[in-house]
């Protein structure tokens, strides 16, 4: 029986890498995003250069029905999904309060809601066999304090930690990383200037789809890439509490600013 990963926000990014690394090493996809006519490129794409099958899975993550229905063909699935690649995420360019409420909700949706019933879903399945592979998409921003996306990747830490030891002993390894400035199309959507980071902080989504993918083979509970970006991550673990809410004012005042600006 063939083995299948699945892996959301699958036509950009990091997403994107994941689906040609995975694909690369023999393994059948399940892609899932909104954008149907991409998906299904995405699929031919794939298929034809890797040999694999590829079926695609159009939903918005944000809608508890869409994830319901996804959660529910997971179970259903009559084939050995062996890795899971919750990705999906977006970010909002505004004040807390400034942004709709019920954009905020569709963060959570999105980014706790949604990695919590599919790691649900498909780690049942995964102890049953006593293998399997799940990998969340964190980030730097789970250690800062700041907007609602620095706490539902703070709280994708934690739960990547909590799980891990549960389901480890079950043969399933469960690996949180946390790459810093990557380059995808995330700050472009958010509409945030970033030219001003310099060079040497962005990161690949190759890259950092590898680098979860070595960590995760290891055993690896989470990972943050390359030393400066670990470097950041000690200073606010171990710096008072006051300084790092500080640095989260001038992080978010930064990339706040519009590319109109």
């Amino acid at each position: 029986m063939s083995n299948w990963a699945i892996i959301t926000g699958s036509t950009s990014g990091i997403g994107k890498s994941f689906c040609e690394l995975l694909a690369s090493t023999g393994y059948n996809l399940i892609t899932v995003a909104r954008n149907i006519d991409q998906l299904n490129d995405d699929a031919i794409e794939l298929s034809c250069k890797f040999g694999i099958n590829v079926r695609t899975w159009c939903c918005d993550l944000s809608s508890p029905e869409d994830l319901e229905n996804l959660s529910k063909f997971i179970l259903e699935f009559n084939q050995n999904i062996e890795v899971l690649v919750n990705n999906a995420g977006f970010g909002i360019n505004s004040t807390f309060l400034e942004s709709e409420a019920s954009r905020q909700a569709e963060m959570i949706n999105t980014m706790i809601m949604a990695p919590m019933h599919l790691t649900h879903s498909v780690g049942l399945k995964m102890k049953e066999r006593s293998k399997g592979f799940i990998i969340n998409i964190s980030s730097v921003a789970g250690f800062m304090a700041g907007s609602t996306y620095c706490a539902a990747k703070s709280w994708l830490n934690v739960f990547t930690e909590s799980i891990h030891e549960e389901y480890n002993q079950n043969g399933v390894n469960v690996h949180a990383i946390c790459p810093g400035f990557t380059r995808t199309d995330f700050h472009k959507r958010c509409n945030q200037d970033v030219s001003g980071v310099p060079d040497f902080f962005w990161l690949t989504s190759d890259y950092v789809a590898r680098k979860a993918w070595e960590q995760v083979l290891k055993g690896k509970t989470m990972s943050v890439p390359t030393v400066h970006y670990k470097l950041l991550v000690a200073v606010h673990q171990f710096a008072p509490r006051w300084l790092v809410i500080v640095y989260g004012k001038i992080a978010k005042a930064f990339l706040a600013r519009s590319t109109k600006i």
